[in-house]
């Protein structure tokens, strides 16, 4: 009898390849399938030629090729074709079988797509897989939700291809119930927004207020790399500024200034304004790709629009360790802004999150990994109930510490015209965050003299609403919508 195998993927796009060839490599066997027979051909016979890799040619040849329980991984384009090819697996599959969605899902479609299959006697899994192609490769961070009588079955395999930390600790661990996977993935895509964004300004602010070289950026950001801002992304900057176009010329420069995005930044944005939450520096860096988007808007905005002309006179180097600090300083108000807002999704949507295990998930393998996380693990395992990450004593030490050179980075920055949205809105949360008094107070008056939408005292125990008849015509009828 023909074996059977492990696991089933559909979707040979890079991902998907590369997940194969990982899952291969730890001793899986692994059918694959694509939608276009002909790369299933070039992949079976190219990349995974003489491999424990079964190529399928249609959906029952994958299904039929598949150990019991049947574990099928779609690595396809999120939305409608996720529920596609659903519709078309369904039929083939038994109760009990798993459908395991690795795409970059938007967290509501996971919380359907598990309650509509579990009504079938199905199992789902939503996972988060992130750390580009070289990690899918070599080891992700992986980040499964949905379906938690699916978790054992998957396991092993997702454990095994994941990236691992300095102990072998796999940075993979069930996340929670429906869509929380997909809504974790969702808040680190949003954090990497916010790590990109600040990184670029501060690229900005020493080329264009300090004037440095990129090769002196170089070394710059090769140094940074070696201290507490070690991380992926410090080290791919690092690289980036060293590598030079064949007229050995820095290729960066030539690079056209006009972000994209896949959405995941516009979700984390447009959910936290859905949840309460202040999620100010995210929003502010996908913002940003909305106005680098306007190339051509800002190219004749250039030549109209006036602004201070850069002089910058101080000591270079020690407002270089300037900007590290603000750069340090913002980057804990981004995960602390990320961890709120799960904190508010797991009591709306009633998941039992792990947050110094999310830490750990994105200490390897994923595209915000850093030594950093290591500090936001210690202080989960110390405190699980903790509100806000600027309130650990390591964080708020930082804080502390950075706060002169944060606030010297922005002011400087503004008077010498140069935009740092992303330092700036960090700036002004933890500002706004430290104050016991903010002037919300004549916001709420301004709400009850044109709409009697009401108000609290500070006088009177909190939950007691009142009303003024401001202009002596309003009357005392108020509005039943005070909502904090």
């Amino acid at each position: 009898m023909k074996e059977k195998a492990d696991i089933g993927l559909i979707g040979l796009a890079v991902m998907g390849e590369n997940l194969v060839l990982n899952m291969e490599s730890k001793g899986y066997f692994v059918s694959v399938y694509n939608r276009s027979t002909e790369k299933v051909e070039n992949f079976v016979n190219g990349r995974g030629k003489g491999k424990n890799i079964i190529g399928a040619y249609s959906l029952e040849e994958l299904v039929d090729s598949l150990k019991s329980p049947r574990k099928v991984m779609l690595m396809v384009k999120a939305g409608k074709p996720v529920d596609d090819l659903i519709d078309l697996l369904l039929p083939l599959l038994s109760p009990g079988d798993i459908i395991i969605d690795g795409g970059n899902t938007h967290f509501p479609d996971t919380n359907r797509r598990t309650t509509y299959l579990e009504s079938k006697g199905f199992l789902y899994i939503g996972t988060g897989v992130s750390g580009g192609e070289e990690g899918a490769l070599k080891g992700p961070s992986i980040m499964p939700g949905g379906s938690k009588k699916a978790w054992p079955y998957v396991k092993g395999i997702f454990q095994d291809i994941s990236a691992k930390v300095e102990d072998g600790t796999p940075c993979c661990d069930w996340v929670g119930e429906a869509g929380a996977g997909h809504f974790v993935k969702m808040v680190h895509n949003g954090i990497e927004y916010g790590d990109m964004q600040l990184i670029c300004e501060a690229y900005q602010v020493m080329k264009d207020m300090l004037g440095l070289s990129a090769d002196k950026m170089h070394q710059v950001f090769k140094e940074w790399n070696k201290g507490e801002l070690d991380s992926y992304l410090i080290e791919i900057t690092r690289d980036i500024l060293a590598y030079k176009d064949e007229d050995g010329q820095p290729l960066v420069e030539k690079i056209l200034d006009t972000a994209g995005q896949k959405g995941t930044g516009k979700w984390t944005a447009v959910t936290a304004l859905d949840l309460g939450i202040p999620l100010t520096l995210i929003g502010e860096s996908v913002f940003s790709r909305f106005l680098s988007a306007q190339k051509d808007e800002r190219v004749k905005a250039s030549k109209i629009l006036s602004g201070p002309n850069t002089a910058f006179t101080g000591d270079r180097d020690l407002f270089i360790e300037d900007i590290r600090k603000a750069l340090l300083a913002s980057k804990i108000v981004s995960y602390t802004q990320g961890y709120v807002m799960m904190r508010a999704a797991a009591e709306e949507f009633g998941w039992d999150l792990n947050y110094g295990g999310i830490a750990l998930m994105w200490r390897g393998g994923c595209i915000i990994r850093s030594i950093f996380l290591g500090k936001i693990k210690e202080a989960f395992d110390k405190e699980p109930g903790l509100h806000n990450l600027m309130l650990v004593e390591y964080f708020k030490d930082k804080l502390h510490d950075a706060s002169e050179s944060w606030r010297r980075v922005v002011a400087t920055a503004v008077t010498n015209g140069i935009p740092v949205p992303a330092l700036s809105s960090a700036l002004s949360y933890f500002d706004g965050y430290r104050s016991a008094r903010l002037p919300a107070n004549l916001l709420q008056a301004q709400r009850d003299y044109f709409g009697a939408h009401t108000y609290e005292r500070i006088d009177q125990p909190r939950g007691k609403y009142f009303h003024t008849n401001w202009t002596g015509r309003g009357g005392t009828t108020a509005s039943t919508t005070y909502n904090v």
